[in-house]
């Protein structure tokens, strides 16, 4: 199976401290990998840095063969990108967003049926201003799989929304897995890691300390519930075990 992204010795320091400590990360076609870690581990610079839009100090990148700098008009074609926090014009509509959107990519999915299948299409004419919390997430989302992407990259993609909605989103993505979509994600939701992740990766102050299987994690802990393994990786059980 094809390597999809590929990154070795990445690291990111500003001024004496260290972001990234020489990461490796190595995903294949249709592998879901999730990146996580406490708030300030690292993770949005490695993503950032993965994506072209911040230099790394030293370290190789590779997404489908191209490296995101250097071929970012290329491979811009080919990878749908959601973030967390997203801002638009407040006036616009769902259906402005989703063809402004579709106007940038030579090759596109049709957003009608996007929308359906993420529950948005009554929507359709509504503002994005006054979409609720979780329904934006699920627009942005939607907005990352308009250019029928070969990878996608999520950050945090079910925060905001319920039980029923998450899983819904679960769903649609494992679906998309299953043509062949790989994804990059980070998440603070472990039930979601165990339901999608191929692979995960555990960063602690910008240092991997774990890299492998849900499953290989648990195996290697004193844990056999995911969420206190994840918290024993990162070193946040003992805030844990305060609240």
């Amino acid at each position: 199976m094809e390597t999809t992204i590929r990154i070795e010795q990445l690291k990111k320091s500003y001024g004496n401290t260290t972001i990234i400590n020489n990461i490796d990360i190595s995903v294949k076609r249709g592998e879901v990998f999730g990146l996580l870690g406490a708030n300030g581990a690292g993770k949005s610079t490695t993503m950032e840095c993965i994506l072209g839009t911040r230099k790394p100090d030293n370290g190789t990148i590779s997404i489908l063969g191209m490296n995101p700098q250097k071929d970012r008009n290329k491979l811009f074609e080919y990878v749908g990108v959601q973030f967390q926090e997203a801002n638009y014009q407040d006036k616009i509509c769902v259906s402005e967003l989703c063809e402004e959107t579709q106007c940038l990519y030579k090759e596109v999915t049709d957003y009608k049926e996007l929308l359906k299948t993420f529950g948005l299409l009554e929507k359709a004419g509504s503002p994005v201003a006054e979409l609720s919390g979780g329904q934006k997430q699920k627009l942005f989302i939607v907005l990352a799989l308009i250019p029928d992407p070969k990878v996608v990259f999520l950050d945090e993609l079910t925060t905001g929304l319920d039980t029923r909605a998450r899983h819904d989103v679960w769903k649609c993505l494992s679906h998309l897995k299953k043509k062949g979509l790989t994804i990059f994600l980070t998440s603070h939701f472990m039930d979601e890691v165990e339901a999608l992740c191929d692979k995960i990766m555990i960063l602690k102050k910008g240092n991997m300390v774990f890299n492998g299987t849900v499953t290989e994690a648990i195996n290697n802990s004193p844990y056999e519930n995911f969420e206190e393994v994840y918290l024993w990786y990162a070193n946040e059980e003992k805030a844990y075990e305060n609240v």
